[in-house]
């Protein structure tokens, strides 16, 4: 046979008439054509998506029949770009390029929904000249999407290990939380953060903490959305700042919140910046809790267990602060000694149960009897202690004259019947800035006065004499 000859199949009727005779040319093509429909059956039933572009980037091949909602019919000869719905800059897998894998970008659903797509493609070449793009794609959504939270935990990671790294670089709560709220603020290129008492009674006691810009409307703003019982971050807009807030409850019964705000037209905040802000608030709550612990102790260690008064040390110690300042102001100071009369009675023959009523009722007495900027303490056993600031010893003598009258009747009331009567015995000492007396100095001329009204007769008070005139 002199000529390539062969069988030509009738796709319609399967035969194949033999007197149908084509060239070797017909046969290559054939061939070709075949391998072509290989080629788009292989590609639909292996990937998500395979498309095919002419030199004006319009789609001329789609498989298979439906591509995220989209029927061949309505893509075929359509701009490929009205698939894209990332930002215009952002990366083309239809523009002719040279080949590339792996390369991720958005496109749009038929719905109006957005999925991600891993792209591979290759150049179709004609006389040297990409005249078109020839590539494959897969859905990679879900994948884009554990990679992101992945991501975004690592990265959340990261900053809270920094918060925390310069959290503990400090020892007391307040500069804590300075390290808490100056390390957030950083991270997300906020321009002011505030923890805030969501429990304040009054306005002044509000805010605990804050940094950055000073922005009351916003604080409040934020303290209106935290309101809602809820544990998420809450996400608002106050005359164009972005503002977010995460409420926080601490284990003793503390209800605060941490809101962080940006400048005015700033970028909205997104759902992993909302979720650093709640990772933070953790710590927030554990730095609240330590500044209440540090605050319980530090009350501890001023003041006495039984009564709440200042006990002795730091009675002294913020009397000698107010010394310095009342001398530059050249004011005066009294201090007064209050004893109690037959108390080791009432302990010895009531019980310790009903002296340290006793204690506590005097203790009560006491404040009532003087202003709430005066100094009360307990310095031990039945001894107690007041410092008047600004008052000289007439003031000081008509408190002393009213604790003589009521002090008796008052105690009457929370003792038993049978108990000895207790009275109170005082020395008063008033220090003037012109007499340069020490604290020392001024103690042992109260405590001499005191003992002089005991060996009177007790149930009384005496003023000290002026070193200035003696």
């Amino acid at each position: 046979m002199s000529e390539m000859a062969a069988y030509i199949v009738d796709a319609g009727t399967n035969a194949a008439p033999p007197d149908v005779i084509r060239t070797g040319a017909d046969l290559l093509r054939g061939a070709l054509l075949d391998s072509r429909q290989r080629w788009r059956d292989l590609v639909s039933m292996a990937t998500d998506f395979a498309f095919e572009t002419d030199a004006a980037g319009r789609l001329m091949f789609v498989a298979p029949a439906t591509v995220l909602g989209w029927s061949t019919s309505a893509l075929l000869g359509q701009p490929a770009l009205m698939l894209l719905a990332g930002p215009q800059d952002s990366f083309n897998p239809f523009t002719p390029s040279p080949a590339y894998r792996d390369r991720r970008a958005w496109v749009r659903r038929a719905e109006g929904g957005t999925a991600c797509f891993s792209f591979a493609a290759a150049p179709l070449m004609e006389h040297g000249v990409a005249v078109g793009m020839r590539g494959v794609a897969r859905d990679v959504t879900t994948e884009h999407a554990r990679e992101s939270n992945v991501a975004g935990a690592l990265r959340r990671g990261e900053v809270v290990e920094h918060i925390l790294w310069q959290m503990r670089q400090e020892v007391l709560a307040p500069r804590m939380m300075d390290a808490v709220l100056d390390g957030l603020t950083a991270a997300l290129g906020a321009s002011g953060a505030a923890v805030v008492d969501l429990l304040a009674t009054t306005e002044g006691e509000v805010l605990l903490h804050h940094t950055g810009a000073d922005a009351p409307e916003l604080i409040a703003a934020a303290i209106a959305v935290l309101q809602v019982e809820t544990l998420d971050p809450l996400m608002t807009s106050t005359m164009g700042h972005p503002v977010i807030a995460c409420p926080s409850y601490t284990r003793f019964g503390q209800r605060a919140g941490l809101c962080v705000w940006r400048i005015a037209g700033g970028t909205p905040w997104t759902e992993e910046e909302g979720q650093l802000v709640s990772a933070v608030t953790t710590i927030v709550r554990v730095v609240l809790e330590h500044d209440a612990i540090q605050r319980e102790l530090a009350r501890q260690a001023r003041t006495d267990p039984l009564t709440g008064l200042l006990n002795r040390r730091s009675f002294l110690e913020e009397v000698n602060r107010r010394i310095d300042r009342l001398d530059r102001e050249e004011m005066p100071g009294t201090l007064m000694f209050v004893d109690l009369d037959n108390f080791k009675r009432v302990n010895d023959e009531c019980g310790h149960d009903v002296g340290d009523q006793a204690l506590v009722h005097t203790a009560q007495l006491l404040r009532r009897t003087v202003r709430p900027a005066d100094l009360v303490a307990r310095l031990g056993g039945d001894e107690f202690a007041l410092w008047l600031d600004g008052s000289d010893e007439l003031t000081a003598a008509e408190r002393a004259e009213r604790l003589r009258l009521d002090g008796p009747a008052a105690m009457a009331a929370v003792l038993p019947p049978d108990a000895p009567p207790v009275s109170t015995s005082i020395g008063i000492a008033s220090r003037h800035p012109r007499a340069g007396e020490n604290l020392d100095e001024v103690m042992r001329r109260a405590d001499a006065a005191m003992y002089d009204v005991k060996r009177a007769g007790r149930g009384h008070w005496r003023v000290a004499r002026d070193p200035l005139h003696p």
